[in-house]
């Protein structure tokens, strides 16, 4: 992850299409003279699972006469290393690739290296008290055993995952006499890596590409505060009103306004909330009638409620596209239970009322920079994104709620950068 976030800190880095060629390039020089690094890292892991009396075509050459000695042990643990620093670069570059095939390969070869030293220990000192109850005749460590091990921990390491990790190992190998020193080497390694952080590879990779995502699982914590607190309030908020709209004048509002979705309120005064409806179905409704059969024209008049004298030949009824009954809680809500409803139901958005009057409006990524802590985050998205001038009193503690950006969780909240005076702040439409 350093490696991540030193290349997303660096602009004068090349496009992702000649990092990858580069990458490509270096990764052939590197590997290439290194005699264990030639081959595929399946080939590899395969080789380095199978044990010397079962191998009849030893590819890598582990089985040959005078291999036990301490120049393979050095080709293999530098073969780790050269695969453990190149994974840090490709992982997270613009193609698919994986990290649990590397992860294994790594921790094989290092496994490989840790059973031909014990081999080597063993043939040298059978006068050893350990070794004393070895038979003469037959092998009394298999390097194999140890790179299944190795492998199985550097994995565990890597994702945090545990029983799927044996159970991944024995299905590749079927060595289920091995299952208890997997489980061990498992287990040591999850500690080990929880010592240095909670997360996995991916759960890192998530949060450090700030990706709104709340795992029902972490043990986060969560503000004691009403979530009235953190809500975006509705003097913020791009609203729609029930009626005074058009064609034209959405049409307006969703080419200025670049967010997912807007609630509907019945007039300015009383803001009663009638539903929410996205910017995909309003878009989609706009563009339809606008086209053959319907072909109305731009000044076409649209509603969002029941007008008992309007002609729906001639005018847009945007009711049935609109979410009428959106989850809505009292704004007095603990943020905890806010969580909650978030992590259970997954979420995108949370409306919140009073009394049926809309008092505010919560996203997924507002809960997400609140759980995280704005100092850690801004650090890494301050030339993304800028605080939200105005709004509750929250964002004065440096809380982190900022606008969704294009591509993420966006709603009808102004842009980052809009003046405090420009007349669309807060505006109801």
């Amino acid at each position: 992850m350093a490696v991540a976030r030193w290349k997303k800190s660096k602009s004068w880095l090349p496009g992702p299409i000649t990092q990858v060629l580069a990458v490509a390039l270096l990764t052939a020089l590197v590997n290439y003279p290194n005699h264990y690094m030639k081959f595929q890292a399946s080939d590899l892991v395969s080789n380095l699972f199978t044990e010397c009396s079962q191998n009849l075509d030893d590819q890598i050459g582990l089985c040959k006469t005078g291999a036990a000695s301490a120049g393979t042990i050095v080709l293999l643990i530098f073969a780790a290393l050269v695969g453990f620093l190149l994974s840090t670069i490709t992982f997270g570059l613009q193609i698919p690739a994986g990290i649990i095939l590397p992860s294994m390969a790594i921790g094989a070869l290092v496994g490989r290296a840790m059973g031909i030293l014990m081999e080597i220990w063993v043939d040298n000192a059978r006068g050893f008290f350990l070794f004393r109850t070895c038979a003469p005749d037959t092998p009394c460590v298999t390097p194999a055993t140890y790179a299944i091990v190795g492998a199985a921990a550097a994995l565990t390491g890597v994702t945090r995952m545990t029983v799927s990790i044996v159970v991944i190992m024995f299905e590749l190998t079927g060595a289920l006499t091995y299952v208890l020193p997997i489980m061990i080497a498992v287990m040591i390694s999850k500690w080990v890596g929880d010592a240095f952080s909670r997360r996995g590879i991916y759960e890192s990779w998530i949060h450090f590409n700030e990706y709104p995502f709340l795992d029902n699982s972490a043990e986060v914590a969560i503000p004691d505060v009403p979530v009235a607190d953190i809500v975006t309030r509705v003097e913020d908020l791009i609203v729609l009103t029930a009626t005074g709209h058009t064609i034209a004048s959405l049409n307006s509002i969703l080419e200025m306004h670049p967010h997912r979705g807007f609630p509907v309120i019945s007039d300015p005064r009383d803001a009663i909330l009638l539903g929410y409806i996205s910017r995909a179905e309003l878009s989609y409704n706009l563009k339809t009638a606008s086209k053959s059969p319907r072909s109305l024209p731009p000044e076409t008049e649209a509603y969002f409620s029941h007008q008992p004298l309007a002609d729906p030949r001639t005018t847009l009824d945007l009711r049935p596209w609109m979410d009428q009954t959106p989850l809505t809680l009292p704004s007095r809500t603990s943020l905890h239970l806010v969580v909650s409803y978030f992590q259970k139901l997954g979420l995108r958005y949370m409306l919140f009322t009073d009394r049926g009057v809309l008092q505010g409006l919560l996203t997924k990524k507002d809960i997400w920079y609140v759980l995280n802590g704005a100092d850690e985050t801004r650090r890494t998205t301050a030339d993304y994104y800028a605080p939200i001038r105005t709004g509750a009193r929250i964002r004065e503690q440096e809380s982190g709620i900022m606008d969704e950006g294009g591509d993420e969780e966006q709603r009808g909240l102004l842009r980052p950068g809009d003046d405090a005076d420009d007349t669309d702040r807060g505006s109801i439409l």
